[in-house]
């Protein structure tokens, strides 16, 4: 015999619904944060992540620190070897996973598998080294991935003018170039979002 609905303490009566829609997990989506050495990659990647970010960072031996230019970070006492990783949900339907590359030339061969799959690229300069930044836009440029760049305002400034930088950088007006702060969650956050509305005009082009 079926059951009766139950009754309710004022009188009325619940009638069973069906089971509510199971909720779908927010979509992966794949980002890179390139840049030159030093210039806040690891730092962006740990301001942001929702989770302890992964980090490959080793000390900076005298052999590195002969190479590798501290005269902009003497305080800077690691390096990324390998990569950055963590992730961020933006809003229940998509959730980002970052990548950061290491910034030294030598390990230039592990980019294309860290760009693998990605939907686009945050580049991050420091206007105090733009010499460094060069090949990560070159790179971008080259593989046709959509990316912005993003001039982090060391001690809260910049040494030059944004469209100064766009030119230093002989990048197109059609890429985004802005000025952040990578110790502030909003602003990377901010800067994470151009290029994701980068990668959608892409797609919708």
């Amino acid at each position: 015999m079926a059951c009766a609905p139950s009754p309710t303490p004022g009188g009325y009566s619940v009638t069973p619904t069906e089971p509510a829609a199971a909720v779908r997990p927010p979509l992966p989506v794949k980002m890179v944060i390139a840049g030159g050495f030093g210039v806040g990659k690891t730092t962006a990647v740990g301001s942001i992540s929702e989770i302890e970010p992964l980090t490959t960072e080793a000390a900076i031996t005298e052999v590195a620190a002969g190479v590798d230019d501290l005269t902009h970070t003497p305080g800077k006492t690691t390096t990324t070897v390998a990569m950055d990783f963590g992730c961020i949900t933006i809003d229940p339907t998509l959730k980002l996973y970052l990548f950061g590359t290491p910034g030294q030339e030598r390990f230039g061969f592990m980019w294309d598998d860290l760009v693998e799959g990605a939907v686009g690229g945050l580049v991050i300069v420091d206007t105090r080294r733009l010499d460094d930044c060069y090949a990560a836009v070159d790179y971008f440029e080259h593989k046709g991935i959509p990316f912005a760049v993003a001039v982090n305002a060391f001690d809260g400034k910049v040494e030059h003018e944004i469209e100064d930088v766009r030119w230093a950088l002989d990048v197109s007006d059609g890429v985004p170039l802005v000025v952040f702060d990578a110790r502030e969650r909003g602003s990377v956050r901010d800067a994470l979002l151009i290029v994701l509305e980068q990668a959608l005009a892409r797609t919708e082009a």
